[in-house]
């Protein structure tokens, strides 16, 4: 599927749009294609898009002090990925997007974003509503990492996302659950 098509059948899922609306709100995205390893965003750049993931598999990840990797955010296909903190106030970016697989992406500049949500009301509602799946995401996210033991983050996302598993290395999967690689290999014998 192109893609164009594919953004088209995302924003089906959510609101109704007729052919003429979104061939003019499709002007106003950017393909481009992302090699392995290269960054959309890099941490102290200011942040003036967003991409929607057509193919591939990208991370949103920041370092600490230590030079250790937190990874906040994988991103399949038809995910939305930014730093968003830093995209909403069109800030320096905090946290970097890097693919991880060779990817197909749709650009959005925070200004096309803001003159699509102007002239369409059903746009608006579309991005609030992605808006706000977003947000539950990361607070269940959030009170995963708070509340859960090791292992039932593991088997949570390993329910949730069973392809991350095939995609992504062990390494990048500790990082995201705040684990050792040694630890992960120990959880991971348990779903055998």
């Amino acid at each position: 599927m192109d893609a164009k098509t594919f953004l088209r059948n995302h924003i089906a899922e959510i609101v109704e749009i007729d052919e003429d609306t979104f061939e003019e709100v499709f002007t106003f995205f950017k393909p481009k294609q992302v090699k392995r390893k290269e960054l959309l965003i890099r941490g102290g750049e200011t942040v003036l898009q967003e991409y929607f993931v057509v193919k591939g598999c990208l991370k949103t990840f920041c370092h600490d002090e230590h030079g250790r990797e937190h990874i906040v955010q994988f991103a399949l296909e038809s995910w939305w990925v930014s730093d968003f903190p830093a995209h909403a106030s069109q800030a320096r970016a905090t946290m970097c997007v890097e693919a991880l697989e060779p990817c197909e992406v749709l650009e959005l500049t925070y200004e096309a974003r803001e003159e699509i949500c102007r002239k369409w009301h059903s746009m608006e509602y579309f991005f609030r509503k992605k808006s706000n799946a977003g947000y539950v995401a990361l607070q269940k996210r959030i009170l995963s990492l708070l509340q859960n033991s090791a292992q039932e983050k593991y088997d949570l996302l390993l329910t949730q996302y069973p392809q991350l598993f095939q995609r992504v290395s062990k390494t990048l999967i500790a990082a995201y659950l705040g684990v050792s690689r040694e630890t992960l290999s120990r959880l991971g014998k348990h779903d055998k």
